[in-house]
């Protein structure tokens, strides 16, 4: 079948040809996907793109963003360009993709840059991804970029890896429904060397992303991601096509091994030795196990093997998938021809020659049927077993309930009535399908049980009312004891089949439930982000599901601590506490029904995850005995795996973010002991040259000299002073210790008041204010506002040359009170607007750099957040120059001061 002909016995898949039908009408996404930024990806786009101008096809640039290289910028030549859509927000000007005018222009293809990207306020979507699936479903084919952090199910994974959490995240269903994805991969030590020829970021950000992030270990780990993910795209896509074309396969274009898992005690082994077969080719492993009709009758011992052995599976990294069918082998067969799996792993058959002869051999048959799919055999010998249940169960008995044997003798006699009436026109032959069809209703309606006991009914009644002689239990001729006899067996054989019909109707309405139950628990577990919540819900799903009390421990500062319950219940007596701690440090079942301490009032059970134990379950009831039956104990083992998954992601985010802030400290550290070491030593050296001066040469220092070096002590003292109150203020503000005591208070004498302190850092600047004389009073700290305004001045003192003029303006616009600082200096550079009020941040860096901690800035936008304004930074309009806005809203009912006198 390697030609593509699909075999004429085989049907083409509806859900593949429904999945192909709705491609139809709907453009084409092809994603360009990379490892990290600065690999290429807008490039071979852009190339692509040109490529497919040259061909005629209609190409518009939606967007795209060349940060300002050379060739990129080169390979838009040509290219239609829709005009973006500008939005003010916080004095910055955003530029957004128009969404609209690119659909009203309606081109064949659109190019739309960074995936992942966040929409700014205004526009019709919150992601750029959204705009892009409403472009592919107005028909329009759509290029794209996206680099392997921004997808959101490997985002814990890359944060583990980087020790960076990326924010922006396009869910995995995008790229899924990609129809082409094309991975533009860059060697490591290529990549860095970009960066630091500047191709990548400018050389002081390129500084920081090869310090952090662009590690040559972290580039291979996501080069690896983004290879993988890419990989397991094509797979689906090779299988889709192969079921659309009724393809049976498999393609061996890539290796895939399957385990079948049965109650065999070697299941555990079985699955062990797939793993190691699948480790060995790289493939992916799926575990299967076939639902039969001989299932139902399994004992509990064997139906635990078969959950055991699924979960080890799952644990191990496998997918498992359960099927229903009547013929094993068919049903694996059909399994892997669909998933395209090249190997089949199964057990040594351990039936006897004789049983093997008579039922048939599973082994044999799955060779048989396997065509070219590989079939290993693995001697049961040398499979090991699953541990032994250590915890007792009991059996889920039910108590005994007449109603059913009262609604069958009622169906029997409804069936003597209807018989009675039929009798005088039909033969008594017909009258026995009455009887008939009232067991079949039996069976169908209480199980097997009540339709046994309507069989036998049945055939008393039918003897009693219509075999001569009546109404007696005598019969009569022999003829009528073989109708009897025959009816009697038919009517067993129908209740037979319909009871056990009905059986697996319960089972499956049974089964469909429980899994509804455990996929909306899965669904509540990832949509929680913080662990106490996490841990409620799941106490509130064993306790609901399971009925029966639950507390769930986790480890705290070398023990095992309750961290929640339900019904909430925080305190342990002595012998739960001793059971509990045994759980957590064996990883082994202990409490009540347990190997180990019996006598404890719950039962304790250890939430394990591929890595270890992550905390451990109790559970408790008011009934006698062993608490769980072996049907609800394996549902609970399924609960517990889902939560302690759960717990160890959000355990994983926490220590990512853990980590994250202690680099951040560190770095914070070693830019505080940087700013220690110059900017507050520069001050000192002044003063104590200026002291030394004065000491060691009182007689050679005339008025004027004296005069100079006591103001150069002064001066350095004052700008020492200002230094240690930064770092001051900016203690208050990371402890939350600034509570502003905001009083009505007028802009304009803060602003007086500021410059009046700052009249020395402005001694070599024109300053001119305009601030509007009836400005309403605010609510407002007005000692936190002046720091404002002295720490806005300082900064234009140092970056605004000599003789320039810094304007201070304040005005009232709409609901708000604006006060803006203008200098003349050399401005904001570009990539450094959104970073300017940072802590430690310094622009211009190196031989232009002015002296300062990097915390005036900082501050500012401290104080005034804790005030309720707003602060934002940007470059003169009109010429060079930085711009700082403050905004306050004017509170309700805001009058001027001499009004209010």
């Amino acid at each position: 079948m390697a030609d593509g002909r699909h075999d004429p016995d085989q049907r083409p898949s509806p859900e593949a040809l429904l999945e192909a039908a709705g491609r139809e009408s709907r453009g084409r996404l092809k994603v360009f996907l990379g490892a990290a930024p600065g690999v290429g990806k807008t490039y071979e786009m852009l190339l692509a793109a040109q490529a497919r101008r040259r061909e005629g096809v209609d190409v518009v640039v939606g967007v795209v963003e060349t940060h300002g290289r050379a060739e990129t910028q080169a390979l838009l030549e040509g290219l239609e360009a829709v005009p973006r859509r500008r939005t003010d927000y916080q004095g910055f000007t955003l530029e957004e993709m128009d969404l609209d005018a690119i659909l009203a222009r309606r081109p064949r293809l659109v190019l739309v840059d960074e995936l992942a990207h966040t929409d700014g306020p205004g526009s019709r979507h919150p992601k750029r991804y959204q705009d892009v699936e409403e472009l592919l479903a107005a028909g329009i084919d759509v290029y794209t970029t996206l680099n392997i952090q921004h997808l959101e199910s490997l985002n814990d994974v890359v944060a583990q890896i980087t020790r960076i959490r990326v924010h922006e995240t396009v869910p995995d269903s995008v790229l899924d429904r990609a129809d082409d994805i094309e991975v533009v991969d860059l060697a490591p030590d290529d990549l860095i060397q970009r960066l630091r020829e500047g191709k990548v970021y400018v050389p002081a950000v390129a500084q920081r992303a090869l310090d952090h992030y662009f590690s040559p270990g972290n580039l291979t780990a996501l080069r690896e991601l983004a290879l993988r993910r890419t990989a397991q795209r094509v797979d689906e896509q090779l299988r889709s096509h192969m079921r659309a074309h009724a393809i049976p396969g498999p393609w061996a274009a890539g290796e895939r091994v399957l385990v079948c898992v049965s109650e065999d005690p070697k299941a555990a082994g079985l699955v062990r030795q797939a793993r190691r077969v699948a480790e060995q080719l790289k493939a992916p492993w799926a575990a299967l196990h076939v639902e039969t009709p001989r299932s139902l009758h399994l004992s509990e011992a064997e139906r635990d093997r078969i959950a055991d052995a699924m979960r080890l599976a799952a644990k191990l990294g496998g997918e498992t998938v359960t099927v229903p069918g009547r013929d094993v082998a068919e049903e694996v067969v059909r399994y892997a021809e669909a998933s395209n799996v090249t190997h089949i792993v199964i057990g040594k058959p351990r039936r006897p020659r004789w049983r093997e002869l008579l039922q048939g051999s599973l082994t044999h048959s799955l060779i048989r049927r396997a065509g070219g799919i590989s079939v290993h055999v693995v001697a049961g010998r040398a499979l090991e077993q699953l541990p032994p249940k250590t915890v007792a169960t009991r059996q889920a008995t039910a108590a005994f309930d007449i109603r059913p044997y009262l609604a069958t003798t009622a169906t029997v006699a409804a069936a003597l009535g209807v018989g009675l009436g039929l009798r005088a026109f039909l033969g008594v032959e017909s009258v026995t399908l009455v009887f008939l069809t009232a067991v079949l209703a039996s069976a169908v309606a209480f199980g097997l049980w009540p339709a046994l006991y309507a069989c036998l009914l049945s055939v008393l009644t039918f003897n009693f009312f219509f075999l001569p002689p009546l109404y007696t239990f005598t019969i009569a001729g022999p003829d009528n004891i073989v109708a009897l006899f025959f009816f009697l067996l038919v009517a067993v054989i129908a209740s037979n089949l319909a009871a056990r019909v009905r059986e697996q109707a319960v089972a499956a309405r049974q089964r469909a439930k429980v899994t509804e139950d455990l996929y909306l628990f899965s669904r509540k577990l990832a949509g929680v982000g913080a662990l106490d919540d996490l841990l409620w819900a799941t106490a509130y799903q064993v306790a609901s599901m399971l009925k029966v009390r639950v507390v769930l421990l986790l480890p705290e500062d070398g023990s095992i601590a309750v961290r929640a319950g339900y019904p909430p219940e925080d305190v342990l007596d002595e012998a739960d506490l001793a059971a509990a701690t045994w759980c957590w440090q064996h990883d082994r079942p202990a409490g009540r029904g347990a190997d180990t301490l019996p006598g404890a009032k719950r039962l304790f059970l250890p939430m394990r995850t591929g890595r270890g134990a992550v905390g451990v379950v109790g559970i408790d009831g008011d009934r006698q005995g062993p608490l769980l039956t072996p049907e609800q104990r394996r549902l609970l083992d399924a609960l517990s795996d889902q939560a302690a998954l759960a717990i160890e992601r959000v355990n994983l985010v926490e220590d990512v973010e853990r980590a994250k802030r202690a680099a951040e400290a560190d770095r914070l550290r070693s830019a505080l002991l940087t700013s220690i070491s110059h900017d507050l030593r520069t001050p000192l050296a002044s003063i104590l040259g200026a002291a030394g001066s004065l000491r060691a040469y009182p007689h050679l220092l005339d008025e004027a000299g004296r005069e100079e070096l006591a103001a150069t002590i002064q001066e350095e003292a004052e700008r020492l002073s200002r230094f240690i109150a930064n770092l001051l203020d900016m203690t208050r503000l990371e402890s939350g210790e600034v509570a502003p005591n905001a009083a009505p208070t007028d802009p304009g004498e803060v602003v007086g008041s500021a410059l009046r302190r700052a009249t020395k850092i402005l001694a070599g600047h024109r300053v001119e204010v305009a601030v509007a004389p009836d400005l309403p009073l605010l609510e407002l700290d007005a000692v936190l506002l002046e720091q404002v305004l002295f720490n806005l001045l300082d900064n234009a003192a140092k970056y605004a040359p000599p003789g320039s003029t810094v304007p201070l303006r304040g005005w009232r616009e709409g609901g708000a009170v604006r006060l803006q600082l203008l200098d003349e200096g050399e401005g904001v550079p570009a990539d450094e607007v959104g970073r300017i009020f940072e802590k430690f941040h310094r622009a211009r860096k190196g031989d232009r750099q002015r002296a300062g901690t990097g915390l005036g800035l900082s501050i500012c936008k401290g104080f005034v957040e804790a005030m309720g304004g707003s602060i934002a930074a940007a470059n003169r309009p009109d010429r060079s120059g930085a711009a700082f806005t403050i905004t306050f809203p004017v509170p309700a009912g805001a009058t001027r001061l001499e009004a209010a006198e």
